[in-house]
């Protein structure tokens, strides 16, 4: 319409370069407004996220995925930068949808804090989150500011690079999550390897805790948000897949490995009709986990021994032989263990980001870059 005709454009268009994720967080569920006051009262989330790769433009996801009533945000901010959308200052987000901001232009540093801020009408029905983010963000109201460990609403800021190949987008659970990491210390397993790309590649974490392969549990189950938080992640170029062990262990518990490692076989081929490359991980001990039987554990060991022998993923990390305890291998390595005897510390986490081999996620094949 006339409107969008006599738009000015909020960034130059870009003829090199791409645009890669730098974050992402998947939606896990819907949470009650906690602050809820009148229907019009304004609030500002301050969402801070942590870098993995820099640029010289940024644009956000907002997504209301869990919402039953329309998402109207108010102002929206990228490091203290408005963002607009569709030229707008305001974006009304359906229910069920996603909104994409317009290029923010200036400078994002690599492997640093950054704050997303979205100023929102109080929401009628839940609020989009990502739970348990080992991160600490803050909602202000009119009864001051508190802390939270969602985040709300945002899953993904995307930069514009010059120098960074792509993105690798990892899908997981707790383990790819952080349970057991240090809040605000960026700890993941994910982060550190990050770090070692060297900004060769941006690291969007689709951990989940309590993810599924083949079932609903907490969040969507992997084969079904899979495209969405993976394949859909703007410049990726290799998946990494680190599931299964909650469809071991949780209940109802999968007792026939194949279903999983069918599953995850299915989920390759999928990034492979997208040209992309796939490396899995092994599924690490739990005993002394409450859950942990021996017929459990004959699951998961089974389901390693299928991973290991090829043809499902193109190139395998082996978390297991990493992780677990030389003197009995059924149990994680006391060091790395957080203490529930499933989770890992901060140092079974810097283990794990230190096993992926970067030479693993190039891909032999250069791609084409999309703008």
């Amino acid at each position: 319409g006339p409107r969008s005709a006599a738009r000015t454009p909020a960034a130059p268009a870009h003829t090199t370069g791409l645009w890669a994720a730098t974050w992402t967080a998947s939606p896990v569920t819907g949470v009650a407004d906690s602050a809820s006051g009148s229907a019009l009262h304004l609030r500002t989330i301050r969402d801070v996220v942590h870098t993995s790769i820099g640029g010289d433009a940024a644009r956000i996801t907002l997504s209301n995925l869990f919402g039953t009533h329309p998402l109207v945000v108010d102002r929206a901010g990228v490091g203290g930068r408005p963002a607009t959308f569709a030229g707008s200052h305001t974006v009304t987000v359906p229910v069920g949808g996603q909104a994409v901001s317009d290029p923010v232009p200036g400078a994002v540093a690599p492997d640093a804090d950054l704050v997303i801020t979205l100023r929102v009408r109080s929401p009628e029905g839940p609020v989009t989150v990502h739970e348990h983010s080992h991160q600490t963000s803050y909602l202000d109201t009119a009864w001051g500011t508190r802390r939270t460990d969602d985040w709300r609403y945002l899953t993904a800021v995307d930069v514009h690079t010059l120098t960074a190949a792509g993105t690798i987008a990892v899908i997981g659970d707790s383990l790819t999550a952080g349970t057991g990491s240090s809040p605000d210390t960026n700890s993941r397993w994910p982060d550190v390897l990050a770090d070692r790309l060297g900004g060769r590649y941006g690291v969007a974490n689709a951990g989940i805790a309590g993810n599924r392969v083949l079932l609903d549990g907490t969040g969507v189950r992997a084969v079904e948000r899979f495209e969405r938080d993976a394949l859909d992640v703007a410049g990726v170029r290799t998946v990494v897949i680190a599931l299964g062990i909650n469809d071991v262990q949780r209940s109802p518990q999968e007792t026939d490995p194949r279903h999983i490692t069918d599953a995850l076989r299915s989920m390759t081929e999928r990034a492979h009709a997208r040209g992309l490359r796939v490396v899995g991980a092994t599924l690490m001990p739990f005993e002394g986990f409450r859950t942990w039987t021996p017929a459990h554990d004959a699951v998961r060991q089974r389901a390693n021994e299928l991973i290991r022998a090829g043809g499902i993923y193109d190139d395998v990390i082996d978390f297991d032989a990493a992780a677990r305890d030389p003197q009995r291998p059924t149990r994680l390595r006391p060091e790395y263990d957080s203490g529930d005897h499933l989770h890992l510390n901060d140092t079974g986490y810097r283990r794990l980001g230190s096993l992926v081999d970067p030479a693993s996620l190039e891909h032999e094949e250069p791609m084409s870059d999309q703008l």
